[in-house]
């Protein structure tokens, strides 16, 4: 029998030991934390547990290293590439941790050790990759490959390996060595300063009110939150909203303060656009610039170029923009056809302005209730936010078998407001714990994500299990309701959990193998997002907050007709970022006087973008760009193309339940990592590649 060991167990286990030496104390670095399912006792670290334990994670894998290269034997799979990709599990282990905090959970003190740690592991990752000696041991197998015998997984590992140290400059010169580690060093430093000032600008942009006359329009839940924030911030009697999207997108929608509206607007786009010490603009220019330079220090002409050509699907610019502009000219279309509904909603109010970006929530959201008679407060009604998750599991019960039992009370956990659970397959074995995290806070990025704190892997040859997360910011509770979401939250929702299940179905052998090409990633997600609002789904979760009744089949049709309309809007602010995502990182040449929001809206006036329409983020706040996206935002509508098809296969097999294909793409597309590359495994599951008339469908505009 299972032995089950508490958090005040461990407490005085720790306590016990409190005369031991630094590394007795702290849990990072005991053989076990001692805790169900081996889940971090978050309560217990410390700021220096984190800070000892990155530092010891360097030493180790640093020894491990030089242990490959000292090793006198040939070099072998098993000596070398298996050796490497095994090594640093301690700073995986810490490093797990730690960032998934920096992004949900964050204080200063973490953002100051996040500064100090990064240029600490941006020279560890060199140190490795540029490597010379263990350069020469890797290209010694994989110049012996053909004759090794090995099996699918391991070719791949061994081609990610070498491929991975080609790209990352491995056969440059010394003295090209020497400028790229300059390059990544200051490249680390400064999307972390993006990343944190984004974070202030989001969580410490204030627009107050002083009287609830002028929130005429605003749901009394919403009202309710700002005065609570006013509160929070000193400002007692009065109403403040910040930019957190639960907080400032109900200003959009629903106040017919117009003034307020745009002052609310103004504050959201130009988060890192404003003349203080968090202005993100030199900040993104620098880093173009280096990536640029880092791109043609490796022989390409651009950064996209570059990016594009390492484990993409697209793998040239033309493919990216062949793609965007094939949805771009319908979009335009109906967004300008969206625009004349708008125009005639102002002059129902008895003006002849041109509306302008702060109007076009409002407006478009009032020309859809005339249109559809379709009350969003009233939908709203039917998402409260457990039984949307719940909507979630069981769609996937239906599909995969799997049951979910929650475990808050007897897991640690690192907000009270997160939520814990264990994952179990169809024949009952546990193969996840799932943290959900759906509120906003001080301390939390903006958006929504899945991370983890552990990854799948294998230890002893036990499939050791993952510990995934979900984290959102969506509407919070009031002191009258609970948390209340919209259709896009609900759909956010689902899309995440769509790449927890690709998380909880991970099954591969080694770290390097885990990964997909970006486009395939989405995949998961947005397929997951087709379910949330099938009609036979929504009768089992979609029930009022307060009377449990099942959503009304009338509520249902409109939801479905509706369903499409603002869909303009949405396409074109959603291509117009991928379009400046892309059209940055192209670029052959930065100037010093280069000017990021300038060329921004240069570009999309070329492309003649409404004028009430930015991008969805604009430069100075589009943290995709900064991180795993760059001149890779694109691939969120690549993956629509796949996932609309692919879910046409569950329409045309005539259940949208039906396991034997739920089987296969879990099988195809979940379980196996990036052992195929995407585009074989999504054939392997739909037998043919990809049409996009499933995605113009699905958005209005075929």
């Amino acid at each position: 029998m299972k032995k089950t060991i508490t958090m005040a167990a461990v407490a005085m286990a720790l306590a016990a030991c409190s005369t031991g030496t630094a590394e007795q104390q702290n849990p990072f670095l005991q053989e076990s934390f001692g805790t169900p399912n081996e889940i971090p006792p978050f309560e217990l670290f410390t700021l220096d547990n984190y800070r000892e334990g990155i530092l010891k994670g360097l030493e180790e894998q640093k020894a491990e290293i030089q242990a490959i290269i000292d090793n006198t034997e040939e070099p072998t799979f098993e000596n070398t590439i298996v050796a490497l990709d095994q090594s640093g599990k301690l700073l995986s282990k810490v490093t797990g941790v730690f960032y998934s905090l920096t992004s949900s959970d964050s204080n200063e003190e973490f953002q100051a050790l996040e500064a100090e740690m990064a240029p600490l592991m941006s020279k560890h990752s060199d140190d490795i990759n540029l490597n010379s000696q263990l350069w020469e041991r890797v290209k010694t197998v994989w110049e012996k490959r053909e004759s090794l015998g090995l099996d699918k997984e391991q070719s791949k590992l061994l081609e990610n390996t070498y491929k991975g140290f080609v790209r990352r400059g491995a056969n440059l010169s010394e003295e090209q060595k020497d400028k790229l580690r300059e390059i990544n060093g200051k490249l680390s430093e400064l999307t972390l300063k993006f990343d944190q000032n984004l974070l202030h600008e989001t969580n410490n942009t204030y627009v107050t009110v002083d009287t609830k006359e002028e929130l005429e329009g605003l749901p009394e839940a919403n009202i309710q939150r700002a005065a609570e924030l006013a509160k929070q911030i000193g400002q007692e009697g009065k109403f403040t909203f910040n930019m957190q999207r639960p907080s400032c997108n109900p200003v959009l929608q629903y106040c017919k303060n117009r003034d307020l509206r745009q002052k609310v607007y103004n504050a959201y786009y130009n988060r890192g656009n404003q003349d203080n010490e968090w202005n993100n603009k030199e900040v993104v220019k620098q880093v173009l610039q280096l990536r640029l330079e880092k791109a043609k220090l490796f022989g390409y002409k651009s950064s996209a170029d570059m990016i594009l050509d390492n484990d993409r699907m697209a793998q040239v610019p033309q493919n990216v923009y062949n793609l965007l502009m094939s949805i771009w000219t319908p979009a335009v279309k109906k967004a300008n056809e969206e625009i004349a509904d708008i125009k005639a909603e102002i002059k129902k109010d008895g003006f002849d302005f041109e509306p302008e970006g702060w109007d076009y929530m409002y407006y478009s959201s009032r020309a859809k209730q005339a249109k559809y008679d379709i009350d969003e407060e009233q939908v709203a009604e039917y998402f409260e936010t457990s039984a949307v998750q719940q909507g979630a599991f069981y769609v996937a019960n239906k599909l995969y078998g799997l049951t979910f039992e929650e475990k808050t009370a007897e897991y640690p956990k690192y907000n009270a407001t997160t939520t814990a659970w264990d994952v179990k397959d169809k024949d009952g074995k546990l193969i996840a714990v799932f943290y959900s995290d759906y509120f906003p806070r001080d301390g939390k990025g903006a958006g929504a994500w899945c991370g983890g704190f552990r990854g799948q892997t294998y230890k002893n040859g036990e499939r050791v299990i993952p510990i995934v997360t979900n984290v959102c910011n969506f509407t919070m509770p009031s002191t009258d309701k609970p948390g209340l979401q919209n259709i896009d939250n609900v759909e956010t929702l689902f899309h995440e959990f769509g790449h927890a299940l690709n998380s909880f179905f991970g099954d591969v052998h080694y770290d390097g193998v885990g990964g997909n090409e970006l486009e395939f990633v989405e995949l998961p997600s947005q397929i997951n997002e087709h379910w949330a609002f099938e009609p036979e789904v929504l009768k089992v979760y979609a029930k009022h907050y307060k009377t449990g009744e099942v959503i009304p089949q009338e509520l249902l049709d409109k939801i479905d007709q509706s369903s499409k309309y603002g869909q303009g809007f949405a396409t074109t602010e959603l291509m117009a970022a991928s379009l400046v995502d892309m059209d940055l990182h192209c670029l052959t040449e930065i100037p010093d006087d280069f000017d990021v929001m300038k060329f921004e809206e240069e570009m999309l006036a070329k492309r003649g973008i409404p004028s009430q329409i930015l991008p969805r983020y604009r430069v100075t706040n589009f943290s995709h760009i900064m991180g795993g996206y760059s001149a890779g935002y694109y691939g969120y509508t690549w993956s629509e193309v796949l996932d609309c098809d692919a879910f046409q296969a569950f329409k045309e097999s005539g259940d949208i339940f039906n396991q034997e294909l739920a089987e296969k793409f879990r099988k195809y597309c979940l379980a196996p990592g990036g052992i195929d590359d995407g585009m074989t495994m999504y054939k392997n599951f739909r037998g043919k590649e990809p049409s996009s008339d499933a995605l113009l469908e699905k958005r209005g505009l075929k």
